[in-house]
């Protein structure tokens, strides 16, 4: 065992999170959940959404038996839908190839959707307690100070020389609390901006911390642009109702119910009337909505749409549903839309009438 690692274990022994829902029963099903969940995303925002998601899918059948609308029901607002869409993907995969029981094999769990070599290690690690190494956010943050790695983690060279320095450090014994152990030290202690180093057990031989350069390390990605989109959306209404689509699995909010939309305002009858067989007996434009994403900002112009008359079944190919406000949605829908939902059905619409060309 190295020096590094003892101190790390004898960090977690006196400091380390025992109390974490997923450290309660700790099966690899139970795991490999939070691991998904807290993929970019941090402990206490995760936690209500983990205690929700496990009292409606307590085991990997109940997962696998599931509607993906269901489970993306469930991770509505927690972001990153792929996640959640290869989460239920890889339940059917286990259920159906390996009786239900997850692999014990590091890469028959990497060839699972969703499951790289880090994930695949901290399952087997935390729930088994066996050897693997793992490099997520905290661990790359941790090493890269502690030996002053020069570059970008995401990059192939850089990644290569983590993962090298996190197999030379993973204890061959004590597996899941060293494990738990360095990704705590990363989230509590080498935090990103304002590191507590005079609580780390490793600042001794920190390489950034000897020179003063903690905040310098891990290197980070030269700046892109973020792309900026702009798009109108269609609140569609009959009486009361709310006309809602599926969306495309690849793309913004993948798989999640929203809103049409149309390239312009000009647009909106002639979509109205091929959609629903319908005219539009007024429209409305709200305010418009900004959301950012990691790597694009959306602006978006919603237009309340109200029918003439009852619309029409089309038969479309995309599926959608009619939602009353005020009733449950056991559908997965992305945080903005249902902002917008919930704006309009409370406060009423309050927007200026658009005067539009003919259809």
């Amino acid at each position: 065992m190295s020096t590094f690692s003892k101190k790390v274990l004898g960090w977690f022994d006196e400091h380390g999170r025992r109390n974490l829902p997923w450290q309660q029963d700790s099966t690899s099903y139970r795991i490999w959940v939070s691991e998904i969940m807290l993929q970019q995303t941090q402990v206490l925002t995760v936690i209500p959404y983990y205690q929700r998601f496990m009292v409606v899918f307590p085991d990997i059948r109940r997962l696998a038996a599931a509607d993906i609308d269901d489970v993306l029901h469930l991770w509505a607002g927690l972001g990153y839908y792929a996640r959640a869409r290869n989460l239920h993907k890889a339940a059917v995969q286990i259920c159906r190839n390996y009786g239900s029981e997850f692999p014990t094999e590091l890469d028959k769990l990497m060839s699972l959707p969703g499951i790289g070599r880090s994930t695949a290690g901290a399952i087997l690690s935390l729930s088994g307690g066996e050897p693997h190494p793992i490099l997520d956010g905290n661990v790359k943050r941790v090493l890269s100070r502690y030996y002053a790695v020069k570059g970008w983690p995401g990059s192939a060279v850089v990644s290569k020389v983590l993962w090298s320095l996190a197999e030379r450090n993973t204890p061959r014994s004590r597996g899941a609390d060293y494990t738990q152990g360095i990704m705590d030290l990363g989230a509590m202690v080498c935090t990103r901006r304002r590191p507590h180093c005079d609580q780390c057990p490793l600042q001794d031989d920190c390489l950034a911390h000897t020179a003063g350069r903690e905040t310098a390390y891990p290197e980070r990605k030269s700046k892109k642009e973020k792309a900026h989109k702009s798009t109108n959306m269609l609140v569609v209404r009959y009486g009361s109702k709310i006309y809602l689509e599926k969306r495309p699995e690849d793309g913004i909010w993948g798989g999640l119910y929203s809103f049409p939309e149309v390239k312009s305002k000009d647009h909106i009858p002639l979509w109205v009337k091929t959609t629903f067989k319908s005219s539009p007996s007024d429209i409305t434009a709200l305010a418009e909505v900004k959301h950012s994403f990691t790597h694009l900002d959306l602006d978006i112009q919603p237009f309340v749409v109200r029918l003439t008359t009852e619309p029409a079944d089309t038969s479309r190919k995309t599926v959608s549903i009619w939602h009353e406000p005020g009733s449950l949605l056991n559908v997965g829908v992305a945080a903005p839309i249902s902002g917008l939902i919930q704006t309009i059905t409370t406060a009423g619409c309050i927007g200026s009438k658009v005067v539009l060309l003919s259809a």
